[in-house]
């Protein structure tokens, strides 16, 4: 190891090839920190995972671990082969995925799920016994029906009502929005239902991003799906995926664009290319972005109207995982920041308890991410009497912007600490409750550790 390599931490990951589990070290190499790891039978890996600032060790603050509360799976080869969820998790369930469909209308290069299979979609007893899952494990939680492309199912309105009529008051629609702009009746009907938000696949503002991430362009019709949710009263968070070379220099203009686009877009939630489910071939580290390389660019790119020391670490999951910062838009275009700046300490001197930060997750999006209701203050932002205060809250009410980013694992940068610490899960089809990251991993030959193949498992971590 070089005079410049710097053991931060240890951990444990898998092999790429194999999916062992094998032990792995954070180590920074000048402005960089890479998870290292050596498979006996493979060899070595080195995974870029931060570079940048903020820095690695200025963003990593401690949580009190969570306990699951009702574990579906016990502890028997350990993580992440007991996924279940199994008592040595360490966060409790924030957003859960329901995957209502493997069907899709676009065959993109990079695909988180590998949508398009052809499978059945799962019929509604199925998927009323995973709402009933949810809440035998303690929910309810706040719920994202995906897939596939969850709108190529006519009855997906009823899926939102059952949900809802089950006690879960938030449920989101994960979409690239195609059917949304041709159909105002399937999205109303979607409101009607109890629909809160929709979770929209936004890559950028050129059409060439389309055509490279998706295949076509789409920005018009992904514009119209903005604006009919907009007129229709359901809020919507854009979700690029950030390719390096492709759309890292569009971090600004996604920004700028939700800023026109308020009240109807009430977030941009940037998602860095994870290599899991489809994807164009074996990453180099030139083809991935960690999370405070896009700090930087949404501060460079913005030209400084969103500074990086605006975003903070989560209160849920691990603090490798994401970042956040919120801001409200004034009458006259200033962009105030209102993210609490939080010590990783509460009132009482102790590390906030990972339970504290899930519940503070779940009722922050719930009562941001749907379309505002009108403000009830009386106060007109044109009456150039109005109160400061006054204004500020109503604009608060109607034009919050929530800016996050969120970084999955792929199996060339797992890091099984973090695994633990997630509060994405997914119900596989066999009703366990899994972290987001594990259900989707595959290896380097595309080989799932969780999808699709339950049964199957790697050496090393079989039952």
């Amino acid at each position: 190891m070089s005079e410049q390599a710097k053991v931060l931490s240890k951990t444990e990951s898998l092999c790429p090839d194999c999916l062992r589990r094998i032990p792995a070290k954070r180590v920074a190499r000048g402005n960089c920190v890479y998870l290292e790891k050596a498979c006996p039978e493979h060899g070595m890996y080195r995974t870029k995972i931060w570079q940048g600032e903020p820095s690695f060790q200025s963003w990593v603050r401690p949580k009190v671990p969570a306990t699951v509360k009702v574990p579906f799976t016990g502890i028997d080869r350990g993580c992440p082969f007991d996924c279940g969820l199994c008592p040595a998790h360490r966060q409790l369930t924030c957003c859960v995925l329901l995957e209502v469909t493997g069907r899709c209308n676009l065959k993109c290069p990079f695909c988180f799920a590998g949508a398009g299979n052809g499978d059945a979609d799962p019929d509604l007893d199925t998927i009323r016994n995973w709402y009933r899952r949810l809440l035998d494990a303690g929910g309810p939680f706040n719920v994202q029906l995906s897939g596939g492309e969850p709108t190529l199912r006519d009855d997906l309105p009823e899926l939102v009502a059952l949900g809802r009529s089950m006690g879960f008051s938030y449920i989101q629609l994960n979409t690239n929005g195609l059917r949304l702009s041709r159909e105002p009746r399937y999205l109303e009907s979607l409101k009607k239902a109890g629909l809160s938000s929709v979770f929209l696949q936004f890559d950028g503002t050129e059409q060439e991003i389309h055509r490279r991430m998706r295949g076509r362009d789409l920005l018009e019709e992904k514009l119209e799906a903005v604006r009919l949710c907009g007129e229709t009263g359901i809020g919507v968070v854009l979700v690029p995926t950030v390719v390096p070379g492709i759309n890292d220099h569009n971090l600004g203009q996604i920004i700028k664009l939700a800023l026109e686009l308020m009240p109807a877009v009430r977030g941009v939630h940037f998602q860095p290319v994870s290599y899991f489910g489809r994807f164009p071939g074996t990453p180099s580290d030139r083809a991935r972005i960690t999370l405070p390389e896009i700090i930087s660019g949404i501060e460079a790119q913005t030209e400084g109207l969103i500074r990086a020391e605006n975003f903070r670490p989560p209160g849920c999951e691990n603090a490798l995982c994401s970042f956040h910062g919120n801001f409200v838009l004034m009458p006259d275009g200033k962009l105030l920041a209102t993210t609490r700046h939080k010590p990783p300490e509460n009132c009482c001197g102790r590390p906030e308890t990972a339970e504290e930060g899930a519940r503070r997750a779940r009722n922050f999006v719930a009562a941001h991410w749907p379309a505002p209701e009108s403000s009830k203050c009386g106060c007109s932002e044109d009456n150039k009497a109005a109160d400061g205060l006054d204004l500020f809250l109503a604009r608060a009410r109607t034009h919050t912007l929530c800016i996050s980013g969120m970084a999955f694992q792929d199996v060339w940068n797992i890091d099984l600490e973090r695994l633990k610490d997630c509060c994405i899960h997914t119900v596989a089809p066999d009703g366990r409750i899994i972290p987001f990251c594990a259900y989707n991993l595959t290896g380097k030959t595309g080989r799932p550790l969780y999808r699709g193949c339950e049964s199957t498992w790697p050496s090393g971590g079989r039952r």
